[in-house]
């Protein structure tokens, strides 16, 4: 069985960073074997400490808290989970095979919590919980891992109570955090300087298309399509090489130049793309709200027939409205990833565009429209193509600064047809 950084695609570097970070910490344990609890050194070393040696600190490689950067598709959370199995690995160099490795990767280590925001951001009130439980003894008897995916969601009163346990950390925790990149606007300075950084890049497209034949028995010109058009994004490669679905609401979008023949076509095609949008959040959420009702319902008494269980269940209705509000939380961060996915094909129409009209010697994102932006760049040029491709990074900008999707999309279809 390959160990646990495998699926850690193109990121060599980091890679190595990772393993030499594990093998300290397991020495850390080794060196604290007759100590119940050692703990790891609280400044964030820099990245070129070396593996513990005789004489040496053994700390000295790993440190309680780190942040993993990069573009979407980079991996972060892959890297922040198989870094988890490494500090659970019995062998100290995530095998892939022990149970700590098996468990850490499944998602059922008791001692490894995973924060995955559903909705719009992470509040206080999870974090407090979620601190108040890392600092707990490790109960497998190494180390008590939290990993928080899109760390640049937390609140300022989030960020302030981890900022606490950072500060102070527990003696066997460590704090895995995934933003996209340092910027004070992703995570806060002060947090970040508690923290090491791993950079991670975008994966190139030979790379992902190996990942998807060795691992999901894609064929090999499908893998090396999909992994194009996803353009280095692995979770977006996997979908559009396995989800006919997906292939379909990609066609959709890239057809979405030639529509553009007015102010009327503008204003239709951005109806559009928002209600494809939303029916796919609908039907990603759909299942789960209605099992997530389900059971708190039955948990708080519906369909029970003894004394006490209506009353009880009108009394519930703040703890139903609660339910709603995360579960409406949700859906809009399911559309909005889905439009956002929408916008990435769509910037990757007209950087083919740009690229064909400064005849650059790169192949292009999207082999199959490859003619349509080839005719596009002979229409609109080098700068007409670079406008175009900005309105959409403009939308995407403006959207993760909580415009109205609607109005971002109908601004962006009116300067994508004005040019």
């Amino acid at each position: 069985m390959p160990d646990v950084f495998a699926d850690l695609v193109g990121q060599d570097e980091a890679v190595v960073e990772l393993r030499r970070a594990a093998a300290a910490a397991a020495a850390v344990l080794r060196a604290g074997a007759a100590d119940r609890a050692p703990a790891l050194v609280a400044a964030a070393p820099t990245s070129d400490d070396a593996l513990p040696a005789d004489g040496l600190d053994p700390s000295s490689g790993m440190t309680h808290a780190w942040i993993f950067t990069g573009p979407p598709g980079s991996g972060r959370s892959v890297a922040a989970r198989a870094f988890a199995a490494a500090l659970e690995c019995v062998h100290g160099t995530g095998c892939g095979e022990c149970p700590g490795c098996h468990t850490t990767m499944g998602g059922t280590h008791a001692d490894v919590r995973m924060v995955v925001p559903e909705g719009l951001s992470i509040g206080v009130g999870e974090m407090r919980a979620l601190v108040l439980r890392a600092a707990s003894t490790p109960s497998g008897g190494r180390w008590q891992v939290v990993v928080i995916e899109d760390a640049d969601r937390l609140t300022e009163a989030a960020g302030n109570a981890l900022l606490k346990a950072i500060e102070e950390p527990p003696p066997r925790t460590v704090f895995l955090l995934c933003a996209p990149s340092t910027h004070p606007d992703d995570i806060s300075v002060t947090i970040r300087s508690r923290c090491r950084v791993v950079p991670l890049r975008q994966p190139p497209a030979a790379a992902v298309a190996e990942v998807l034949v060795r691992r999901d028995g894609v064929a090999p010109d499908v893998a090396q399509w999909a992994a194009a058009a996803a353009q280095g994004h692995v979770g977006r490669a996997r979908r559009l090489a396995r989800d006919p679905e997906a292939r379909k609401r990609r066609e959709a979008v890239l057809a979405v130049p030639r529509r553009l023949t007015g102010v009327g076509a503008a204003f239709d095609a951005a109806s559009a793309l928002i209600e494809a949008a939303e029916a796919e959040a609908e039907a990603s959420v759909t299942e789960a709200d209605t099992t997530e009702r389900a059971a708190l319902e039955t948990a708080l008494g519906a369909g029970g027939t003894g004394r006490g269980a209506a009353g009880a269940i009108r009394g519930a209705a703040g703890q139903l409205k609660e339910l709603e509000k995360r579960q409406k939380s949700r859906a809009t961060r399911a559309q909005r990833d889905a439009l956002d996915r929408a916008l990435v094909d769509l910037a990757g129409f007209y950087r083919d565009a740009l690229t064909m009209a400064l005849r650059a010697p790169v192949a292009p994102v999207h082999t199959d429209t490859a003619a349509l932006a080839g005719a596009g760049a002979q229409k609109w040029d080098a700068e007409g193509a670079l406008r175009r491709l900005e309105a959409v990074l403009a939308c995407r900008a403006a959207i993760e600064a909580n415009v109205k999707p609607r109005i971002a999309v109908e601004a962006m279809m009116l300067a994508l047809w004005k040019g």
